[in-house]
């Protein structure tokens, strides 16, 4: 799953050339990435690859693991807050209702008319 990275976030992260990968191999990138957890490595100034701790992928992929398993009951809370509003249409004198809302004259006064009831 590919999420979307804004510029931002990436340039909060600690920089290394990949010249520096070649420089100081991999033992040199490694103690940066120690160091702060995750690296940027760049290529002529432009964002190549992150290289993350086995932490930060680990924490990273724990908080993706939670904002799922929330979703199903967020829907649930939604999809039941949607009919419990729309409940209202199968009332016997909802047609009614409905038509004297429609016949009343409509005098906002500058104001804007909106809720959850009318």
């Amino acid at each position: 799953m590919s999420l979307p990275v804004t510029p931002d976030l990436l340039d909060t992260l600690p920089r290394t050339p990949a010249s520096d990968v070649k420089k100081h191999g991999w033992r040199g990138v490694m103690q940066s990435v120690t160091h702060h957890g995750k690296v940027l490595v760049t290529n002529h100034n432009a964002p190549e690859a992150v290289i993350l701790s086995t932490s930060e992928y680990r924490a990273m992929v724990a908080a993706i693991q939670a904002a799922q398993a929330q979703m199903p009951a967020t829907l649930e809370a939604l999809r039941k807050r949607f009919d419990e509003r729309l409940a209202v249409l199968n009332t016997d004198n909802a047609g009614d209702r409905l038509r004297d809302l429609i016949g009343q004259p409509l005098q906002l006064n500058g104001q804007v008319k909106a809720g959850s009831t009318y």
